[in-house]
């Protein structure tokens, strides 16, 4: 595909554009509407503690996932030119582990800051990364004929489930 002018959006931009937009909401949107009750998760002080645990290995995973692209690394979702189809690491695992690193990670962090909108936030982001990653992997098996097998035999987000 011929690099066109980026606002036109033809290798993904807006989906880059939206996806910040949403970690900026994530990191330091808003926890709550005003005069909404307060959200106290069950389990109080363990649930935070799951919360953190939850961002440490969403964050890990997304590193990992990071690291085994290297320099082929891009946010968006138009695969490179020089781009290899990449199975390993966490690849073995999950289609997008950079996605699932990144939702798990603003997940944890909804539990962790107690926010009814904050929780929203993630919802939003896992819906964008879902449209993102489906349109991403219609590039993939356009360029790589052997991305249909891995796609039946590996889960787009979450091993084993989805």
């Amino acid at each position: 595909m011929p690099h066109e002018a980026w606002w036109r959006g033809q290798r993904g931009e807006w989906y880059v554009a939206a996806q910040f937009a949403l970690f900026a909401l994530v990191a330091a949107g808003p926890a709550t509407w005003h005069g909404w009750p307060p959200w106290r998760f069950p389990g109080g002080q363990p649930a935070g503690v799951a919360g953190v645990a939850m961002m440490a290995a969403g964050l890990a995973l997304a590193l990992w996932g990071g690291l085994t692209q290297g320099a082929a690394l891009q946010a968006l979702p138009y695969p490179r030119d020089d781009g290899r189809l990449i199975r390993n690491g966490p690849y073995r695992f999950v289609r997008h582990p950079i996605y699932s690193g990144a939702l798990l990670a603003a997940f944890g962090w909804a539990i962790w800051r107690q926010g009814w909108l904050t929780l929203m936030y993630a919802a939003l982001l896992f819906l964008l990364f879902d449209a993102k990653a489906r349109r991403e992997e219609e590039w993939l098996l356009e360029k790589f004929p052997a991305y249909g097998e891995y796609r039946r035999r590996v889960r787009k987000f979450v091993p084993f489930l989805y």
